[in-house]
């Protein structure tokens, strides 16, 4: 069979003479594609094989529309459509949060993040439609002349050697966490994320379990709870970005400046958490439902948004069968990665965002603690509070001087310009604190209260300071092994007209999915049957968790959770 009668052109336009055939200009649009595509790989991808995963993206995005509309020029259109697109979302999500778009974005959509995304920037709904409509009418232009048309069995055989070659180099080459953190080879990292996402997906699911496991809980729902009569307030606070920066060498602080990190016993506590640099919704998680994000594996980043509806073990669900009225003030939207949805799985009755508590940005701590004084002074009666206090003016970034006014006497303490400027967001929260407890003494005196504070990870600049003679490989490939010196931040306890009951959970050093077992214990609330089980995990592994034997106690953990109705639909 002749070439000619698999890739046949035809005109639709008789040629009148003109200098420039229909078909010509057809022919050079065409091209114009295949080439653009070329300038947002050479400008957008980094390496050989990045350029070589994006070429045979490129490659196997067109054959695939050619299997549908087999005209070479409407392929061409779209495909460029979908990674123009990519690589503008991709952009505006690592400006947003400092990681690029990932196939996960894809497998997981809900409303609550595309509000979200809407409400952050307005004008981004009205932009979507002006594409919209400029690429429709070029689309319909496209079909009405391509004079090509490609045969569906060869459009095939050319979108499946596509796909051969790309899943081949992303096996040979996988995506490793920390890249997603860098912004370049957004169609390349899309590409391997999927096909990383696909494998472990087929391979453990959603979320590491075993099998089978020895055991079983007991249910928590027929249990009593035999809580001492004075049940205290309490409060959990997490403090953005915050850990201990003299754990780094040469770092200039001022005097004081550790007492902030200790607890009311003099103690300072180590708190190791499963995210550095950004994603605070780990540390969330783990606070929350006493779990590990990392038991997720690539879907860790979307732990929250998965767990909505199907994780309801958690912190405040105990608390709540204890008699507590849960809250939670969140320093963003609610819909942000499902915060809201997730948390109120977890057992949280009332969830106060940004929105609601009219917060202008990243607010300083006290505005915060104010909303939290105020809402105990509205809520306290005969059931006692939980609250989670979120703060925010410890956020990045730290290259510009944040609310300059709060600290009139402030002088540079010789740090590089980010490290004196988070020292001096670091006082500020410390400052805010003892006020926070100054008011609820002198307001509340009647009241007791457990006041637990913890570091959700480390600032971004941390890893770069921890260990200056370490390159950006380097750094990274320790981030990957999970070094503790880039996952430490903090924990302490304080109490106010109340005695901690039981300490004995609250080691010198505790993975973060632990901290829920501390809280009711120091409170004196009895633990349910989940929560027992944890605790002897805990005993056993000295105060790690997902550290603990390679993974497999929390595998072993997850199957009684599953079996126990607690995990559902994963």
């Amino acid at each position: 069979m002749a070439f000619s009668e698999h890739f046949r052109a035809y005109r639709r336009f008789p040629a009148s003479g003109s200098l420039l055939p229909s078909f010509s200009v057809q022919l050079a649009a065409i091209l114009i594609l295949h080439v653009a595509a070329i300038v947002v790989m050479a400008l957008t991808e980094v390496a050989i094989v990045p350029k070589l995963l994006f070429l045979l993206s490129w490659g196997m995005l067109n054959f695939c529309w050619m299997m549908v509309s087999r005209r070479p020029g409407v392929s061409a259109a779209l495909s460029l459509l979908m990674i123009v697109v990519l690589v503008l979302m991709s952009r505006l999500k690592h400006e947003i949060l400092l990681i690029t778009a990932n196939f996960l974005d894809v497998m997981i959509i809900d409303t609550d993040t595309i509000s979200f995304l809407l409400g952050l920037y307005p004008n981004l709904q009205r932009n979507l439609m002006i594409v919209g409509g400029l690429a429709l009418p070029l689309m319909v232009w496209f079909w009405r002349t391509d004079p090509y048309r490609i045969r569906m069995r060869i459009a095939a055989a050319g979108a499946g050697s596509c796909l051969a070659g790309v899943t081949a180099l992303c096996f040979v080459n996988p995506i490793h966490n920390y890249e997603a953190f860098f912004g370049d080879s957004y169609v390349s990292k899309f590409v391997r994320s999927g096909v990383g996402a696909v494998s472990e997906l087929m391979t453990h699911g959603l979320l590491e379990s075993d099998p089978v496991a020895t055991g079983a809980l007991g249910p928590a729902a027929t249990r009593s709870c035999h809580a001492p009569a004075k049940r205290p307030h309490i409060v959990m606070v997490l403090d953005e970005s915050s850990f201990d920066i003299t754990a780094v060498p040469g770092v200039r602080v001022p005097d004081g400046y550790r007492d902030h990190f200790a607890s009311f016993d003099g103690k300072q506590r180590a708190f190791v958490v499963e995210g550095t640099g950004g994603p605070t919704w780990y540390t969330e998680y783990n606070v929350l439902t006493g779990l590990s994000a990392r038991s997720f594996g690539h879907f860790a980043y979307f732990v929250t948004r998965i767990a909505a509806g199907r994780v309801t073990r958690g912190l405040p669900g105990a608390l709540r069968h204890c008699g507590y009225k849960t809250f939670t003030l969140y320093p963003a939207a609610g819909a942000f990665l499902s915060a809201r949805s997730f948390q109120t799985t977890t057992g949280i009755q009332r969830f106060v965002d940004a929105h609601e508590m009219a917060a202008n940005g990243a607010e300083p701590d006290a505005f915060y603690y104010d909303n939290a004084a105020r809402l105990i002074a509205r809520e306290r009666g005969l059931a006692p509070l939980f609250m989670f206090v979120y703060l925010a003016a410890n956020h990045f970034p730290w290259d510009e001087r944040y609310r300059p006014e709060l600290t009139p006497g402030w002088q540079n303490l010789g740090n590089a310009e980010k490290v004196d400027e988070y020292v001096r967001r670091q006082t500020m929260s410390a400052r805010d604190y003892k006020e926070f407890v100054a008011r609820l003494t002198r307001d509340f005196p009647g009241e007791s209260f457990l006041l637990v504070r913890f570091g959700d990870h480390q600032p971004e600049f941390a890893e770069r300071i921890i260990d200056p003679s370490l390159d950006e490989q380097e750094i990274a490939r320790n981030v990957q092994a999970h070094d503790p010196r880039y996952f430490t931040a903090y924990y302490a306890i304080d109490a106010i007209n109340f005695d901690p009951v039981d300490l004995s959970s609250a080691l010198d050093t505790l993975e973060a999915p632990y901290l829920p077992l501390v809280i009711q214990e120091a409170a004196g609330l009895p633990l349910d049957p989940s929560f027992l089980e944890q605790k002897r995990i805990l005993q056993r592994c000295g105060g790690a968790f997902y550290l603990c034997n390679g993974g497999a106690e929390a595998r072993r953990f997850n199957r009684l959770l599953i079996d126990a109705g607690l995990i559902k639909n994963l």
